[in-house]
């Protein structure tokens, strides 16, 4: 179902186009990249310069690689356009500061603590927070579920609360009636 009709006439200002693809490589490792475009319908101008309308002020990529239990063992950052063309790119080595992490539980703390501020770029930082999703809906099927272990996904969500209906239909063993989520 779409969103209601606007309430008032429009006019598009902005379009940010965010893909993530992930891949299985023949390794058994796997690849997950983010493409990052930003584009404005008319020409701006900013302090490092301007964009004719429609080019592109953001094209930003990064790939990771990661192993079957999501810990990045390589990473790969590139800007192909930002409003300060000569310095936007010049911080994608930092991203290689994530080969060693795993993606999981407080992997987003990680990556504040990493790359935030001055150490990173705000637009790579929150592609990589969407791209984290990405790496265990990727994952997801490739690697067995231990019986005997709560399923990760479980509190991550409203509607996998463990003291839900969802949960106590698909997951009965790791129902709690009324008891709050564990951190």
């Amino acid at each position: 179902m779409p969103l209601s009709p606007p309430r008032a006439e429009r006019k598009l200002a902005h379009t940010r186009t965010l893909t993530i693809r992930g891949h299985e490589r023949s390794d058994g490792l796997f690849d997950i990249e983010g493409h990052l475009v930003d584009v404005r319908p008319k020409a701006v101008q900013f302090a490092g310069g301007g964009r004719g309308a429609g080019e592109p002020i953001h094209v930003m990529w990064l790939r990771l690689t990661v192993d079957a239990q999501a810990l990045i063992v390589d990473a790969e950052a590139v800007t192909d356009a930002g409003p300060f063309d000569e310095v936007c790119g010049t911080i994608a080595p930092a991203y290689r500061g994530l080969i060693g992490l795993r993606v999981g539980a407080g992997f987003r703390g990680h990556v504040r603590r990493l790359l935030t501020g001055v150490r990173g770029c705000t637009h790579m930082s929150e592609m990589l927070s969407t791209m984290a999703t990405a790496v265990i809906q990727t994952l997801e099927g490739s690697r067995p579920q231990p019986q005997d272990q709560r399923p990760f996904q479980l509190d991550g969500c409203h509607a996998l609360a463990s003291d839900g209906p969802t949960v106590a239909r698909y997951y009965p063993r790791w129902h709690r009636r009324g008891e709050p989520p564990a951190d």
